[in-house]
């Protein structure tokens, strides 16, 4: 893995309710992870977010193209720990248990970011 960093946020786009420091500079390729799957295929994912849910913290990642793009939305969930030394480490979900209660907390969290967004737009009119 490289250039990664711990991002608790999902950027929207809309920086009136964001908590990041990136002022308005986010770039959609930082931060990033790098990823070797099964296959020894090698992807560069955005970081969406990292969010817990059931007691255990899990990522988002948005993989990339090679102009650093995502054309069909597809996000990649994977349970997300730091070892002794800081470093983050991603672990497969492998029940469709588990994975359905990941899946349902980062949905609630785009919920919820959307009516943010759309009441933040209310209040401006």
């Amino acid at each position: 893995m490289s250039d990664f960093d711990k991002n608790p946020f999902a950027c929207t786009g809309s920086c009136e309710s964001c908590t990041s420091d990136c002022s308005g500079d986010f770039q959609p390729d930082h931060p990033t992870v790098t990823l070797t799957l099964d296959d020894d295929s090698v992807i560069e994912c955005a970081v969406l977010t990292i969010f817990p849910a059931n007691g255990k913290e899990y990522i988002a990642l948005l993989p990339l193209d090679e102009n650093g793009e995502n054309q069909d939305g597809e996000v990649y969930l994977y349970r997300y720990t730091e070892n002794e030394g800081g470093q983050p480490m991603l672990e497969n979900i492998e029940s469709d248990e588990e994975y359905d209660i990941a899946a349902d907390a980062f949905d609630e969290m785009l919920d919820a970011a959307q009516f943010e967004e759309m009441a933040g737009e209310d209040e401006e009119e």
